[in-house]
């Protein structure tokens, strides 16, 4: 699936003790599945025959079931039938049914358990569930589709919902004539059936059945549908959408996914095992998308693109979700983990491989240059708080399993990997990814079994250098200080927390660390695997540890060596990785207590000659998060910070200029975006007339007038410098533009207006009916960029509690966001106090990781505030800011 306070595990990490799971008597080998939904009471009509080995001797049978009208339940053995009305029984809290009879089955028999039931196409976005859209008159129309991953198949139909549990499926859907139905083969047979349900004939849909598979990974869609294939692979490859879509849109998604099999299959040395790939765009969607095996759901603006009309950055965007969701069709579909503790497995795993694939497609994207400023500025973010969790976190109730859809498990999950896999070089590791397949194919694993085939392909023993990495909460930040006179560097290794007060029993992990040295003479590859360490140094002119930033940690210089390395990059001796990870450390350790945060503005203010995009993407990121922290304090020091960015900005926007053409490659068209919105939105006065001039000819008709990778900055600037018809200009064009991505830039907009009346109308139009529930976070988002609307999003959240908990789906992690939202900004000690006390009487249940996150957040900026606040300030005076 692409997505949208824990301890460390112990020594033993035992990650099996009391998981709340199905009892073992029996094993599910097939389920015969057939389904009618009723789109006009959105009820369905359901029959399930689950087929099984006995493993013990039984007198009852478990299943997982949420939501469902069991009518019916028959049990047959081989002898006979073992009743037809056995006892049913339902724990809430466990979301299980279990069938009682009085006569025992003994062990080695097969049984076949059948029921038949009622469900309810939800709109939660939550099992089998409905999905909306509009036909060209207006009106609603729905599709109905699916969402099982992580823990609820159960609310679909009656099984043994947990990934090791796996079994084959032969489904039948039921529907009308005209609808387009989906499931995760090809279809066997079609035949007219009398429907009950709807009083005339209908046709039932039958597929062929699966290969052995988990039930989170099964999927139907039905509805009115168009359809793009293309036959550039050895089997079809098909693109799906509701009417309401442009299906051109489908082309550039249908044809890299052909290509991408292709080349996941060479990769992977295994065939893709499903006789056809069917990407379906969803209208209604929580998370990015899900990788059903041979039926991926997608959210429609990470599926369809308009390439004449995207920005730079969402074609990347689409790609990389495609190419994620793909991934997982071997990693995750074929090969599963055992146990959502091993979550990681497939995510972290189809994360770097879309970076793999994305690099191998579109070298001129230059992705892992990227990376730095991507997925380990994603991982190291989170990881540095101390509610983070290992990525291997142990899980108990299917209510835990949501929170861990994160940046731990994806991004730091693929940050290991990408480690490992230059530890070892790519081909290597991708040898042991084939054997890791071909042994493991159609089972379970955990993640020894990865590090077990790595260690066979590379003859080296991976485990030792990777469990810890995976097994542990935390990374540690490496402290290098220098002995000129011995021609040696002294290196240690500690935790790192943003919060800077790392006790000592947090502290007791060392991390093999890879040290990556580069001098003049290269790199060397050295490992710090002891609390510390010395290593000789060929030349204190230059060096720099973790050359290229593939290692998970932070590196704390001295002063002057900080300073002597940005003069290196001035020389041209540090890659962009270098010179992006360098100002990320810097900021990282600044705002952590490491090094004084005006040593990080001057480190700042001598990269104004950069030439790169990743490196002024960090640049940006740290000036963001220092403005992010001040933003509660007086109005001349948040002023001044803001002259500063603008100073820092203002001269390479106006170099480079803001004009994108065709001429200009991924790279420049994003960095001409980045600089010329950061510029507009400070105060430069030529970007900022620039975007208004552009902004008006737009409104006024002239779609041409605004760069689609400008589109974002302009309204920001027409927001937060204009007034009530800018806003209603921008609500318009998210009304009334026909792409998903042009829709979404708009709504996500409208939160930078800093006029008191425009903030309401952004926070009632969030729980409006024009706004769909997957996108309730869009138009709260800008709202973070400043005071009156960090303020007013909290105060909202606190009246709106009692609709925001029935609106947002259980299955998904969208309360968690929205309470992160609303409080995460905030910095001050009565605000906190707020906060705790509005929660303490409301709990935390399903959202209580996102809750310590935030609260450690908001700590850490107010132990950098205490700390650095005059010191800020004194480097803004002298400096002339102040």
């Amino acid at each position: 699936m692409y997505r949208n306070g824990s301890e460390a595990a112990s020594a033993s990490h035992d990650i099996t003790h009391g998981r709340q799971v199905l009892p073992k008597n029996v094993k599910p080998h097939h389920y015969d599945l057939t389904l009618e939904p009723n789109f006009e009471t959105f009820k369905y009509e359901g029959t399930v025959v689950i087929d099984f080995d006995v493993v013990e001797d039984s007198t009852s049978i478990s299943l997982n079931t949420v939501d469902l009208d069991i009518h019916e339940t028959i049990i047959e053995s081989a002898e006979a039938t073992i009743g037809s009305s056995p006892a049913l029984s339902y724990n809430k809290d466990t979301q299980t049914t279990t069938v009682s009879f009085d006569q025992t089955i003994p062990a080695g028999q097969k049984v076949r358990l059948t029921q038949r039931f009622t469900g309810t196409l939800n709109d939660e976005m939550a099992g089998f569930y409905r999905s909306s859209y509009k036909d060209e008159n207006g009106n609603d129309k729905y599709i109905a589709t699916t969402q099982m991953e992580a823990t609820d198949a159960r609310r679909a139909f009656p099984c043994l919902d947990e990934p090791a549990l796996k079994a084959t499926f032969t489904v039948t859907l039921i529907a009308d004539h005209d609808l387009v139905c989906l499931s995760n083969m090809d279809v066997a047979s079609e035949k007219d059936v009398d429907s009950k349900i709807a009083g005339k004939t209908r046709k039932a849909v039958t597929y062929n059945k699966t290969p052995i598979m988990s039930t989170y990974l099964l999927a139907f869609v039905i509805g009115n549908l168009q359809v793009y294939e293309t036959n550039n692979f050895r089997i079809p490859v098909r693109v799906y959408c509701t009417p309401d879509q442009n299906i051109e849109h489908a082309v550039f998604s249908a044809e890299l996914g052909a290509r991408t099999l292709e080349f996941y299959e060479k990769q992977f040395g295994s065939q893709y095992p499903l006789p056809k790939m069917d990407m379906v765009a969803v209208p209604d969607f929580a998370a990015g998308a899900m990788e059903n095996w041979g039926l991926i759901t997608y959210r429609v603006v990470d599926l369809l693109l308009d390439e004449k009309t995207s920005s730079a950055t969402t074609k990347k965007r689409v790609a990389e979700v495609v190419q994620h969701e793909l991934a997982h069709q071997w990693f995750g579909n074929l090969v599963t983990m055992d146990f959502w503790d091993g979550l990681w497995l497939k995510e972290g795993f189809a994360t770097w491989m879309s970076w793999y694939s994305s690099n191998a497609f579109y070298p001129e994207w230059r992705v892992w240059d990227g990376y730095v400023i991507d997925d380990l500025r994603s991982a190291l973010s989170l990881d540095s708080l101390r509610s983070s969790h290992p990525i291997e976190v142990p899980v108990k109730r299917a209510d835990e399993i949501n929170q861990i859809f994160d940046a731990i498990s994806y991004e730091k999950g693929s940050c290991v990997l990408r480690m490992i896999s230059i530890h070892l070089g790519e081909d290597v590791f991708l040898e042991g990814i084939r054997r890791y397949l071909n042994k493991h194919a159609y089972g379970n694993t955990q993640t020894t079994d990865l590090w077990a085939a790595l260690s066979e392909a590379s003859g080296k023993d991976v485990e030792r250098v990777a469990d810890i990495w995976t097994k542990k909460v935390g990374f540690p930040v490496v402290s290098v200080t220098e002995n000129e006179a011995e021609g040696t560097i002294h290196v240690k290794q500690n935790r790192f927390l943003r919060t800077a007060d790392v006790k000592p029993e947090e502290d007791e992990v060392l991390y093999p660390v890879f040290l990556s040295l580069r001098t003049k003479d290269g790199v060397q590859d050295l490992t710090l695997d002891t609390r510390e360490a010395d290593f000789k140094v060929p030349d204190f002119d230059f060096f720099k540890v973790n050359s290229g930033h593939s290692g998970i940690y932070r590196t704390s210089y001295t002063t002057e060596r900080l300073q002597k390395l940005g003069q290196n990059a001035q020389a041209g001796l540090l890659g962009v990785e270098d010179r992006a990870g360098m100002v990320a450390d810097a900021g990282a350790l600044a705002a952590a207590g490491y090094q004084k945060t005006s040593g990080l503005l001057s480190l700042l203010q001598g990269f104004d000659s950069e030439n790169e995009y990743i490196v002024w993407d960090e640049l940006n990121l740290r000036i963001a998060t220092l403005r992010d922290a001040w933003v509660f304090e007086d109005d001349k020091t948040t002023a001044a910070l803001k002259a500063f960015q603008l100073d820092l900005v203002s001269k390479k926007a106006n170099e480079i200029g803001w004009d994108i053409s065709d001429k200009d490659d991924h790279m420049m068209q994003r960095f001409k975006a980045l600089l010329f919105g950061k510029a507009a939105v400070s105060g430069d006065e030529k970007a900022k007339a620039a975007a208004l001039e552009m902004f008006d000819k737009f409104i006024k008709g002239d779609r041409d007038a605004l760069q689609p990778n400008l589109r974002a900055s302009v309204f920001a600037v027409a927001l937060i410098y204009g007034g009530e018809a800018e806003y209603n200009a921008i609500l318009n064009e998210y009304q009334t533009a026909k792409q998903s991505s042009e829709r979404n830039t708009a709504l996500r907009s409208l939160g930078f207006s800093e006029d008191p009346k425009l903030i309401q109308r952004s926070l009632d139009y969030a729980l409006s009916k024009e706004v769909k529930t997957q996108d309730l976070y869009m138009p709260l988002s800008g709202l973070r960029a400043h005071k009156a609307g960090i303020v007013a999003l909290w105060g909202w959240v606190k009246d709106n509690w009692d609709v925001l908990t029935k609106r947002l789906p259980p299955g998904m992690s969208l309360l968690g966001d929205v309470v992160a939202m609303s409080t995460s900004s905030f910095t001050q000690e009565e605000q906190v106090a707020d906060v705790r006390r509005f929660f303490s009487e409301k709990g935390t249940k399903g959202y209580d990781l996102e809750y310590a996150q935030s609260l450690d957040t908001i700590k850490a900026k107010q132990n950098w505030l205490a700390r650095d606040k005059k010191d800020v300030e004194q480097w803004l005076a002298k400096n002339k800011y102040l």
